[in-house]
């Protein structure tokens, strides 16, 4: 039979461990294509570059991986690959593993998941991977079992279109015994950013901050999940808007007012 073919991209450069690690384990189930940013892009989200050109480079094999470096997002790199480096559509796009958490608001900054959802865009199952752990050379041996088996589930069963799946892994010994299907947790950021002072006497602004969990009580989300040793496991649409009886009671009214107004 022949081998699912395999996209793989992240965030955080063709050089970082996590890609590799990924690799590593879906070249077990098919021929894999990665292509990833030349530079780190962490917080990228869905961007796309448009006023700058685009510059493709191949490099050497991983792993029996065919490997490109591109200059530009994380998104650009699933179009690029779409578009003019891929001979034959994949059946799976996977991004990752990143260096640290994309779970709760954080999917919504996450190059990661950007790529991830603009695979889904494409209406290929894609899943995005994330390990608890920002460092450079983190053990990304708790994500393994995870990726071999939630891929080839993906791969046999495929998923609903616009629809990708984020999943993070805890920074734990060993793997982790347990996975569960999560709700993003709700909670915000403090203390963004610290404000310094430059030799010069101007100030500048460094990102920083603490993630505050709003309901940490709450065994549904992919927080509580992590914080108890389990890997969370949140499907994200494309499509976030609401129906109007979830989401804003009065807006039909506000506009029908408005379609109703004598001019």
């Amino acid at each position: 039979m022949k081998r699912p073919l395999i996209l793989v991209s992240n965030d955080d450069s063709y050089m970082a461990r996590g890609v590799h690690a990924l690799i590593d384990r879906l070249t077990l189930l098919g021929d894999v294509v990665a292509v990833c940013p030349l530079h780190p892009q962490s917080g990228q989200s869905m961007a796309i570059t448009v006023n700058s050109p685009l510059r493709i480079t191949r490099i050497p094999d991983y792993n029996g991986a065919r490997m490109y470096h591109v200059s530009g997002t994380p998104v650009d790199c699933i179009k690029l690959a779409m578009h003019h480096i891929l001979d034959s559509r994949p059946d799976l796009v996977v991004t990752g593993i990143n260096h640290g958490s994309n779970s709760a608001i954080n999917v919504l900054y996450s190059g990661t998941m950007g790529a991830a959802m603009e695979g889904a865009a494409f209406g290929i199952p894609s899943i995005g991977f994330s390990l608890t752990d920002h460092s450079a050379d983190a053990d990304f041996t708790p994500c393994l079992r995870a990726i071999d088996v939630l891929a080839a589930a993906t791969l046999r069963n495929g998923l609903p279109r616009d629809i990708a799946i984020n999943v993070n892994v805890p920074d734990i010994a060993g793997t982790p015994e347990k996975m569960r299907i999560c709700t993003p947790c709700r909670g915000l950021w403090n203390d963004e950013y610290k404000e310094y002072t430059d030799p010069a006497g101007h100030k500048f602004y460094w990102l920083t901050g603490k993630y505050v969990n709003l309901e940490p009580e709450n065994e549904t989300t992919d927080e509580w999940a992590l914080s108890h040793g389990m890997i969370s496991v949140v499907p994200v649409a494309i499509e976030r808007s609401l129906d109007i009886d979830r989401g804003i009671p009065w807006l039909a009214g506000a506009v029908d007012e408005y379609n109703n107004r004598v001019v």
